[in-house]
This record gives C-alpha cells, structure tokens and sequence, in this order.
C-alpha cells in the first residue's frame, strides 16, 4: 500500500501561512501530572496570546480522547500511540501557520523526544508543569486520585504507573511557588522572540 502514497507538493508552503499570519508557528508542550495546571496554564497563555492576535489552537487531554483518540485506553501502548497521533496533529498544525498548545501528562521521555524529532526542535517548546503529586492529589480536581487510591482507576500517573520528569525542559513551572500570572508572562517571556517570523 505504501509504495501507491505519493506526496502532492503543493504551492502554499508554511512560509506561506506564517507571513500571512505574520507570525511564526510553533508547539508548546505542557507535560507534568494530573491536576498540575497543565491546561489551566495552557489557557491563561493562549487568552494572552489571542490579544496579541496570534493564530493558536489548544489541543488537550480530554477533547482529544473525545474524539480522535476516544478508541484508547491508558495502558502504556496506547498512551505512546495517544502522544503519536497528537504529535502528527501537532506538526499539521505547524505547517498551517499556527500556534499549537499542547497539554498532555505525556509521561515517557522516549514519547517526549519523539515529539521533538516529529516536529523539529526549532519548533518544539517542553514545559514541564512541575507540582508535586501531593500537591495535584491535594487538588485532585477531576477525583481521579481518590479513585486511583480505591483501585478504580489503573495506570494513574504519579500512583500506579511513573511519571519521567524532563531533565532539561525549556521552561519549568513550579506551581506551588508562583503563581499563574507569574508562570504565563515567564512563557510568553521566552517565546516572545520565536513569534517573530525573521527568526527562521
């Protein structure tokens, strides 16, 4: 079946899309545990960046598995294949000229590089939301620990199965020491110059 796939060059190239957009395209990976802010910041972040007029979209762990992924469970298998198809997703929407909000526990390192060698590093922001799983059960704001501890949920990040924190992340939040304005104005800090397209 392959050897019948023949890619259609198109005319509209991605250098295209980001001049008429007027700014760069790029993917914010927000990683780190269950009820870690991971959305909640990801959402202050893309209000902000909507003010500035920038193209982005919010790709985040329950709307994805709605729909495109709703045929997953959370064993590891498939959440390596529930990381795959929203990295393809991902760098779709790179090449349309838009900012990508990812956030996802995405709890492999292998996953999280994958991500990288997908998108391309230039285009690849790893935030790691880093609460302490004390903290997020103390949170528990979806209940899904108080279910993990009762045995209701299997495969619960943080309690049943491990969380591999990135070692070298390009932004790291420490929630329970600032707070949410603090942690959005330092991403919007560091990515201020990557929306610029004379960047490339």
């Amino acid at each position: 079946m392959k050897e019948n796939i023949i890619p259609h060059n198109y005319q509209v190239s991605v250098a295209d899309r980001r001049k008429l957009n007027q700014h760069s395209s790029f993917l914010l990976w927000f990683t780190g545990l269950s009820g870690s802010g991971k959305s909640t910041i990801a959402n202050v972040v893309e209000q902000e960046l909507y003010k500035k007029g920038i193209k982005t979209y919010t790709l985040d762990g329950d709307n994805i598995r709605k729909g495109i992924n709703k045929d997953l469970t959370f064993s590891p298998e498939d959440r390596t294949e529930n990381i795959r198809r929203i990295t393809e997703i991902s760098a779709l929407m790179i090449d349309a000229g838009v900012v990508v909000l990812a956030a996802f526990v995405s709890p492999y390192k292998k996953d999280r590089i994958k991500i990288k060698n997908v998108v391309k590093d230039v285009n690849f922001v790893e935030i790691y939301i880093n609460t302490s799983v004390e903290e997020c059960e103390r949170r528990d704001v979806k209940g899904l620990y108080k279910k993990a501890r009762i045995g209701e949920i299997k495969n619960m990040t943080g309690i049943s199965s491990p969380y591999e924190a990135p070692d070298n992340p390009d932004i790291e939040i420490k929630t329970e020491k600032e707070t949410i304005e603090q942690s959005v104005k330092r991403i919007l800090d560091y990515i201020s110059p990557k929306l610029e397209l004379n960047h490339e």
